[in-house]
C-alpha cells in the first residue's frame, strides 16, 4: 500500500476505498480532491447502460454522488464522525453511450450540521453537460 493511501486528500486513498465497493466496481476514478471540491471520471461500459442503449440515469448519479460523498469527508468540520446524504437531485439534460464522463463536484454551503455540495456531470469527448447533481450532507458527531 502506497503511503499516500491514509491521507484522504490523495486520489490513492479514494482508489483504495473504493475497491470492492459501488465506486470500484463502477470504475469511478477520483482524478483530484481537496476541501471543498471534488473532481472524477468514468470511462462507460455496456454495464452502464440501461436497456435502451443510453447510459443509465444512476450511473450519472452514482458518479456525482460518490464524489460529493468523498468531497464531504474531505471538508468534514473537525471533531465530526462522518456525514450521511438526506436529500438529492438531478436534472438530466443529455446522455451518451459511450466514451468517457467526467464530474466536479463543489462545496456550496459547509455548516456544523449540513453540507450542501452542487456537481455537474459532462461528457469529456462532447464537452456536453450530460447532468446537474446537488445534495445535502447531514453532518454527524459523536454520541457524548
Amino acid at each position: 500500500m502506497s503511503p499516500d493511501a491514509d491521507d484522504p486528500t490523495t486520489i490513492a486513498y479514494w482508489a483504495e476505498r473504493s475497491r470492492g465497493r459501488l465506486p470500484g466496481r463502477l470504475g469511478v476514478e477520483v482524478t483530484a480532491i481537496s476541501r471543498g471540491v471534488a473532481e472524477g471520471r468514468l470511462v462507460i461500459q455496456p454495464d452502464h447502460l440501461a436497456p435502451n442503449g443510453y447510459l443509465h440515469a444512476a450511473t450519472i448519479v452514482a458518479l456525482a454522488d460518490t464524489l460529493c460523498g468523498y468531497g464531504c469527508t474531505v471538508s468534514l468540520p473537525d471533531g465530526a464522525a462522518g456525514f450521511t446524504t438526506i436529500e438529492l437531485k438531478a436534472n438530466f439534460l443529455g446522455t451518451a453511450t459511450d466514451g468517457v464522463i467526467a464530474a466536479r463536484a463543489a462545496m456550496l454551503h459547509g455548516g456544523r450540521t449540513t453540507q450542501v455540495w452542487d456537481a455537474a456531470v459532462t461528457h469529456v469527448e462532447t464537452g456536453r453537460t450530460l447532468a446537474v447533481f446537488r445534495c445535502t450532507q447531514a453532518v454527524l458527531w459523536p454520541r457524548p
